[in-house]
């Protein structure tokens, strides 16, 4: 017999799915991605038409769950599925939901695993947390985590995103939304974040947060020479920002180097109250490598106490980019089980 499990990775466009082994070994996953309910698909919020759509899009998720049982069972006829994790924004472990969002056309909480577990009652495990907090489960049981008690997972795309590993277990809090370090203040009366605050951690450290610090330097740079200024807001990304620092540009640095700067004084304070042995840093961003990472850990190491300091390691996760959110979100099963028995 062998046991696998279902990770599933809601996201704000697309949604994945895949069966993973107790290796961290991907064996199965959708091709294409299943679309995830949109918000222009509901603009007037209706509550017939979101609760329609949200029996839509569980019908969708299961009929594709049993799908990838079958076709993984052809290949592996003793086949036991051992659960189903799920990775989803605003998503509360305790409950089992998945929170109202500004992207989703959901007017309700939704009750993920409950909804789910209805149609497939044989699978006895059916588990959500959000995004980051499955990264960090995926980390811990799969990557670089492994034999690590204490450590924090930063996820860097559009926000940023946080989940937090203390004596071995995941952080939920007591209502299931520990970790938002992506909201903690890192510049007072900052930058306009998308919670509705000022200055908050993503605002400045995350994919978005690179572009808006470019053009607050082009701002501040008058008749500035970077191949960055010749391109609009709209059409420049993280990864132009980098191909630019790598041939030297001055301002494509220097916008690594804030970036780095309040990411780590940030890191600091997390150390401060949870003495990690590690932090991890996933996302696109940290393709950089020490364009990012140099900065990050110069300013870590400076607004550490003074017997902290070079004892914390930053590392890059160890999760593949491709298939982390899936094989992240699978975790949630063997933590389940290891709980169990």
């Amino acid at each position: 017999m062998r046991q696998v499990a279902i990770g599933i990775d809601i996201g704000g466009t697309n949604t994945s799915i895949g069966v993973v082994d107790r290796e961290g070994n991907l064996l199965f996953e959708t091709k294409p991605q299943l679309p995830t309910p949109q918000k222009r698909e509901n603009p007037d919020a209706r509550q017939d038409v979101s609760n329609q759509l949200r029996d839509s899009f569980i019908e969708l998720i299961t009929a594709e769950i049993r799908h990838a049982i079958q076709t993984v069972g052809k290949s592996i006829p003793e086949l036991e599925v051992a659960g189903i994790g799920i990775g989803a924004p605003f998503a509360n472990y305790y409950d089992g939901t998945m929170g109202i969002t500004a992207n989703l056309p959901f007017t309700d909480v939704v009750h993920l695993t409950g909804l789910i577990q209805a149609k497939l009652p044989e699978i006895a495990i059916v588990k959500v947390t959000n995004d980051a907090n499955a990264a960090a489960l995926g980390e811990l049981i799969y990557g670089g985590g492994r034999g690590m008690r204490n450590f924090v997972m930063i996820t860097l795309g559009t926000g940023l995103g946080t989940g937090l590993i203390v004596n071995g277990d995941l952080v939920y809090g007591q209502d299931g939304f520990a970790g938002e370090l992506g909201h903690a203040t890192a510049v007072p009366d900052g930058r306009d974040c998308g919670c509705g605050a000022k200055g908050h951690l993503e605002t400045y450290c995350s994919a978005t947060g690179i572009k808006r610090t470019v053009f607050e330097l082009l701002a501040q740079h008058l008749n500035s020479e970077s191949r960055l200024a010749k391109i609009s807001y709209n059409d420049l990304t993280a990864k132009m920002v980098y191909d630019a620092a790598v041939e030297g540009d001055p301002l494509a640095l220097e916008a690594f180097s804030y970036t780095g700067k309040i990411l780590g004084r940030s890191l600091a304070d997390a150390v401060h109250y949870l003495s990690p042995e590690a932090i991890f840093l996933f996302g696109g961003p940290t393709a950089a490598g020490e364009l990012l990472f140099k900065p990050v850990r110069e300013s870590l190491e400076h607004y550490l106490l003074p017997f902290y300091r070079n004892k914390i390691k930053l590392l890059p996760s160890e999760l593949k980019a491709g298939s982390a959110a899936i094989v992240g979100a699978s975790a949630l099963v063997w933590k389940e089980l290891d709980k169990i028995q």
